[in-house]
């Protein structure tokens, strides 16, 4: 029996209605299906083709009885995707975003943060850490790093807090736990909010307890090139403020406000309570779609972080015989990484070249390698506000040396056994030549 579509959209439906205002103003068809389909499965030759016209015909006899979805965003699916998030990391609350960066403007947000705060970042990490503070004229204060995790350095963060110090904001490289006890005991001493940027760390631990579950303010990414993807774009923000959770819901779409209504209306648009007055919320709605994407790969994660696992612990094992090679340290009881980059840190001294020789002779071996990030402060964005990239350098003096002479990331997934063999014995050999000075 043929299904009947939804008689009203059931958000402005007061009753039995004889003109229907529709959910959504285009429903998607079953043409529309198919090129998504082809999309995931891309493919080529008879084979493949024949598959995809029989999936074309069971999609075309599925729509003679099947009904459109009454909602495209912020449904049902988000608020699961949200539940078994909230499930995984412990602690609940959790907001789906349509990016990490959505989540660190809330976090800014909350903490009212205005011209002329300061926010300390660590030296090397992506721009969208520090992209909201620049945007409204905070101060940004440069931490540099420790020269094994790479990142933010906790002795250098107390050394840069000062009177104007508001937030700080640590980050997960590569998706090895920062060091975070003595960074949130600075907060604590200072009165200030701390932010994570999880970006790379979803799934990773500190002392017992999920990444998410400790900071003021956690932002996960589920980007296309993370370790888990929700179609693309996506992210997850949480708190372990608990008076701030429903507002940090109502942030995500404007400030929208069923709890009451205006005058002849049927919400509010209410202001978001930050830490020292009201801001205004964003919108940063999230689809059905994507929470389902996230919900897909969120059930076979700890798999994926098995398999990321087993590849960094088989190359730390074989790198670990040339005294040159500082292999990725695979965590421990109080630290377990994601592994979402393999960082390999050479000795220059010892290796007879600094990484950059090194670089190049992976790359003429056909070994994908990047540093990744790059100094913050080098990048031209910072020139216009007053930034000066070398005076700022002085005060960073292990990031100048690490990112400059020693280290490198590596991918480690979607590889075959053969192609990760490949990837260790030309580090080995890359490095070997170099010791024989040729």
């Amino acid at each position: 029996m043929e299904q009947k579509k939804k008689a009203s959209d059931f958000r402005y439906n007061t009753g039995e209605t004889k003109v229907p205002w529709a959910a959504v103003g285009e429903d998607y068809n079953a043409e529309d299906l198919m090129r998504i389909v082809e999309f995931l499965m891309q493919g080529t030759g008879p084979e493949h083709d024949k598959a995809m016209q029989d999936v074309r015909e069971k999609v075309f006899d599925l729509d003679k009885y099947s009904s459109p979805p009454g909602k495209l965003s912020l449904d049902t699916k988000v608020a699961a995707a949200e539940e078994s998030v909230d499930k995984y990391l412990g602690i609940p609350g959790s907001v789906f975003l349509t990016n990490a960066t959505a989540g660190f403007e809330i976090a800014y947000k909350y903490a009212n943060l205005k011209e002329g705060d300061e926010v300390i970042v660590p030296a090397i990490t992506f721009i969208a850490t520090m992209a909201y503070p620049l945007s409204v004229g905070a101060k940004l204060v440069f931490a540099d790093v420790d020269p094994i995790t790479l990142n933010m350095d906790p002795k250098d963060v107390r050394k840069k807090i000062t009177d104007k110090t508001r937030m700080i904001v640590p980050v997960h490289i590569g998706g090895y736990p920062v060091d975070m006890d003595p960074i949130m005991e600075l907060a604590e001493e200072h009165d200030l909010i701390v932010l994570e940027d999880a970006a790379h760390a979803f799934g990773a631990e500190y002392k017992g307890r999920k990444i998410g579950a400790i900071a003021h303010f956690t932002s996960f990414s589920f980007h296309e090139v993370k370790n888990i993807t929700s179609f693309g774009e996506g992210g997850i923000l949480t708190t372990t403020i608990e008076s701030f959770r429903d507002d940090m819901k109502r942030a995500r779409f404007l400030g929208l406000d069923f709890r009451k209504k205006i005058r002849n209306w049927l919400y509010d648009i209410s202001p978001i309570p930050g830490k020292y007055g009201p801001f205004v919320a964003g919108n940063h709605s999230t689809t059905e779609i994507q929470a389902l994407g996230l919900a897909a790969q969120l059930n076979r994660y700890d798999k994926i972080l098995d398999m990321r696992r087993q590849v960094a612990a088989y190359l730390t094992e074989k790198l670990s015989g040339n005294p040159a090679i500082i292999p990725q340290d695979l965590g421990n009881e109080d630290i377990k990484p994601t592994f979402h980059l393999y960082k390999l840190l050479i000795d220059p001294e010892k290796a007879g070249g600094d990484i950059q020789v090194l670089k190049k002779k992976l790359e003429d071996r056909g070994v994908t390698n990047i540093p990744h990030f790059g100094p913050l402060y080098r990048f031209s964005v910072l020139e216009p506000f007053g930034y000066d990239a070398d005076a700022i350098a002085q005060t960073c003096p292990v990031c100048e040396e690490v990112f400059n002479r020693r280290f490198t990331h590596l991918p480690i997934y979607g590889l075959t056994q053969e192609q990760v063999d490949y990837m260790a014995n030309a580090i080995l050999d890359s490095v070997a030549h170099m010791q024989s000075g040729k």
